[in-house]
């Protein structure tokens, strides 16, 4: 049998639909998969399992992009299609079975996570399937490397694909001393940093804070898959609402992610140990007059580092319990 699973081209969202994949993978043993998709979440479905072939959608004007897609995908009989895109030239690709997530439109669906509304095309409402990656032995071979064995390791995710969507540095800073200080959570932990290359100059004040010897800088510096498989070794994660925070949470370690203008509701990490915290104001609130997502600053500030602090040992207290 063969699938095409046309998925996200954010990361984030490409991950929130690793699920369904794999329960199609499950309910089919031996199925052969090409997985299309952006090129940022690309590296994300080198390890699946029976690859054949990953699309790679770079996005056109006029949306010609889908027209390329077409040209790869209708020379063969497809047993099962999956189009998360809307895209209405997937219904000249022949598949003996079809499912397709119709686009949102003006808040249709409400208050629906993502993983909910995607389930529902696999008849998952009840038990959405928890979002899942697959890594290759290299790139856990390297993660053991950079994060070995021995102390407890915090992650951080300090930045965000825009400004207004990160929490000022400085407070991550404040936290990660509070809890690894004597009295803290994890007294002496290591903090591992991730983030993209072009993004570490936001991140240089809260490097520089991190002792060197318990400092795990991994900023720009390592690929999709690895940065799973550290997550992995983590103990707990903080950060921004990124797809840095849906990976933590698809690696299965206490995610803790940090929300002001977008919606928890619908973008939350999803998991059995996952929380939100909100930044103050409500999201319709929070954004001011003539906001511009390519020019503003933070909105995060509402969100104390006392907050962040307490929901970090409640989810601990959770885990722990």
């Amino acid at each position: 049998m063969r699938l095409l699973f046309i998925t996200a081209t954010r990361i984030g969202d490409a991950i929130l639909s690793s699920g369904l994949l794999q329960t199609l993978i499950d309910r089919h043993p031996g199925l052969q998969v090409t997985v299309a998709c952006g090129r940022a979440a690309a590296p994300l479905f080198q390890a699946v399992p029976n690859l054949e072939r990953l699309i790679v959608i770079d996005k056109k004007r006029a949306s010609w992009h889908w027209v390329d897609v077409w040209l790869m995908t209708v020379a063969t009989r497809w047993d099962i299609m999956v189009d998360l895109r809307g895209a209405p030239i997937t219904y000249a690709i022949p598949s003996k079975r079809t499912y397709r997530l119709g686009r949102s439109k003006g808040g249709a669906h409400g208050d629906e996570h993502r993983v909910v509304r995607m389930g529902r095309i696999l008849g998952m409402q009840d038990a959405p399937p928890t979002p899942h990656l697959w890594t290759r032995p290299e790139d856990d071979a390297r993660a053991r490397s950079l994060i070995s064995d021995g102390s407890p390791v915090i992650a951080i995710g300090p930045t965000a694909n825009w400004s207004a969507k990160m929490w000022p540095v400085d407070r991550f800073a404040t936290l990660v001393q509070n809890l690894t200080e004597a009295g803290g959570l994890w007294p002496g932990a290591r903090i591992a940093i991730l983030g993209h290359s072009d993004e570490r100059s936001l991140a240089m004040p809260l490097i520089d804070a991190i002792p060197t010897e318990r400092r795990i800088d991994l900023m720009g510096s390592i690929d999709l898959l690895t940065a799973f498989a550290c997550l992995q070794r983590a103990t707990m994660y903080v950060g921004n609402d990124s797809g840095l925070m849906h990976l933590a949470a698809a690696a299965g370690i206490p995610t803790l992610g940090l929300f002001g203008p977008s919606k928890e509701n619908h973008y939350a990490p999803w998991g059995a140990h996952c929380k939100a915290v909100r930044a103050g104001l409500s999201y319709d609130e929070i954004f001011p007059e003539g906001f511009d997502h390519r020019t503003s600053g933070s909105l995060m500030t509402g969100l104390s580092v006392e907050q962040v602090e307490d929901t970090v040992r409640d989810l601990w207290q959770q885990v722990a319990s």
